[in-house]
């Protein structure tokens, strides 16, 4: 009796096929090569900061946390002037209605033009507040719009900052240059940190 005969109690089984590996379960590939993801499941992405997975910022760099402090402080200044023109309205107003009171038609006229330019001097200030601290919160998650608006917003203020220093320095006093010099380089901090490597990189990270 053969024992390669099939029929033979005694013999070797016959060889059984490789079973497939069951629904659900990674799919073993080549020596060297991780395993599969099981048919109708998608691959799973590779964690960030681990060896072949794209490395990603978890944090803003120091240069945006700057730049973010500093808008905060920028709006607080501009609250402040916000807050100083509308008491200047009002003391203006006031001065007009007295003025109105005595006959002093001319005074009362001057009182109200003053009054009138006080009142939207305090509404670009707080306008622009709200637009500092909008930047400031928006650079948590913000994307490309946040980033050109911030660098605008910083250009456009260290024009302001740097025409007031030129005056300042005209007048010849210190304490007229104290204050813009401050301003400029907040203005160059806001503009500068949006477009370095590092800040482009936070404004164009991948958010899930």
């Amino acid at each position: 009796m053969s024992y390669g005969d099939p029929n033979n109690p005694y013999g070797q089984p016959p060889q059984q096929p490789p079973a497939a590996p069951g629904y659900g379960y990674p799919q073993q590939g080549p020596p060297g090569m991780p395993p599969q993801a099981p048919y109708g499941y998608p691959q799973q992405p590779a964690y960030p900061g681990y060896p072949g997975g794209n490395m990603m910022q978890q944090s803003m760099p120091g240069l945006l946390v700057t730049a973010r402090v500093f808008l905060y402080l920028i709006s607080a200044v501009q609250i402040l002037f916000a807050v100083i023109y509308l008491y200047v309205a009002a003391v203006a107003n006031d001065v007009s209605d007295s003025a109105d009171d005595f006959g002093l038609g001319g005074v009362g006229d001057g009182g109200d033009a003053v009054a009138g330019i006080a009142v939207i001097a305090a509404l670009v200030a707080a306008a622009l507040a709200t637009l500092s601290i909008t930047l400031g919160v928006k650079f948590g998650r913000g994307g490309q719009g946040v980033r050109i608006t911030t660098v605008v917003y910083g250009a456009l203020g260290g024009v302001v900052g740097l025409i007031a220093l030129f005056i300042g320095l005209d007048s010849g006093l210190a304490t007229a240059i104290i204050f813009p010099l401050i301003w400029v380089v907040f203005a160059v901090i806001i503009t500068v940190a949006p477009v370095v490597p590092s800040g482009t990189a936070w404004f164009n990270r991948p958010r899930y």
